[in-house]
């Protein structure tokens, strides 16, 4: 491989990336625009008629901003599995657009792709780096998710116990929510928050709890929005309620913990082998760099290389599903 053609690589991959992102950049404020205009649009016919204001619809107010009818949406809509990527893209709190999401996601492959085309001069090398290209968004929205929800279930308990100290001194449930949306820890606070302002604009509140269980997407908040609409229907003691929630979800964490410790040795077993064939083939590279060269200048060697990763993926996903264990 010449320095030419890596420079070159180098140079395609930059501009195909970085025009993508500018791309990705331009449909976001024209969308944020479009947004703007249409809640000047809502909320017209109340600046205008404020007597009458209260006359509209509740759910004019509330619903979420739906996108605009151009190529680039209806082409995002007929993805498959678009649906589910727009469930991530809400509940990792990530402002992008599906569409936006599908332009970067196109980017990156195609800039990923010709790079590595340019580089080997091989299709069988391509193929493989334009998927991964396009999986790095994925898994990227995938992580920030983790990351997110892991931190809500982290902080929920305070939360509850927050809200039963507050229907214990005499608050109405909803204004306990608005004492956690305002005091309580920023990530469940968030969720709070949009809770107790869509059942404040007129959106039925039983409605609003299970927006923030399609929100999260948890087992913990399931549980306590079908414990509060329970108790609205039924009667009982709300707190007390509350309360062996809040003591159960953190004896889910203490089991989590124990297993966690449990299955160390299958988790560093994972890692070790993960890592082996890259130290090996990273020594033997130094010892006999010209055997290793056959890998990356031969099209069965670029065969090997592709089954070993695909392989490594298989096992490392495998492995990662056996220690997993649902609590």
């Amino acid at each position: 491989m010449s320095l030419s053609a890596g420079l070159t690589a180098v140079l395609v991959f930059c501009a195909v990336v970085f025009g993508t992102l500018s791309l990705a950049l331009m449909w976001e404020v024209l969308r944020d625009w479009m947004r703007r205009r249409e809640v000047v649009k809502r909320l017209q016919p109340a600046l205008l008629n404020p007597d009458e204001g209260h006359t509209a619809r509740s759910d004019d107010l509330i619903r979420e901003f739906a996108g605009s009818e151009s190529l680039l949406a209806t082409l995002a809509r007929s993805v498959p599995g678009m649906e589910r990527t727009t469930a991530l893209l809400r509940e990792s709190r990530t402002e992008w657009a599906p569409e936006t999401f599908l332009l970067i996601s196109v980017g990156l492959a195609f800039g990923l792709g010709a790079a590595t085309l340019l580089l080997t001069g091989m299709l069988i090398a391509a193929a493989p780096a334009a998927a991964l290209g396009a999986l790095t968004p994925y898994l990227l929205l995938r992580h920030k998710r983790t990351r997110r929800l892991r931190r809500f279930e982290e902080e929920f308990p305070e939360a509850i116990d927050l809200l039963t100290r507050a229907i214990r001194a005499g608050h109405p449930l909803a204004s306990g929510m608005r004492m956690v949306a305002d005091e309580g820890p920023p990530t469940v606070a968030e969720e709070f928050r949009q809770t107790f302002e869509e059942q404040r604009f007129g959106l039925p509140f039983d409605d609003a709890l299970l927006g923030m269980v399609d929100r999260t997407s948890m087992v913990d908040v399931r549980i306590f929005v079908i414990a509060v609409l329970i108790q609205r229907e039924v009667g009982g003691n709300l707190a007390e309620i509350l309360d062996n929630l809040a003591h159960t979800i953190r004896g889910r964490f203490y089991i989590r913990r124990q297993l966690r410790v449990y299955t160390a040795q299958g988790r560093l077993s994972g890692y070790t082998l993960a890592a082996l064939p890259i130290v090996v083939g990273f020594l033997t590279f130094l010892m006999q760099p010209e055997h290793i060269g056959l890998l990356f200048s031969t099209p069965i060697g670029w065969f090997m290389v592709g089954v070993a990763i695909l392989l490594q993926l298989i096992g490392g996903l495998w492995i990662r599903k056996i220690i997993d264990i649902e609590i």
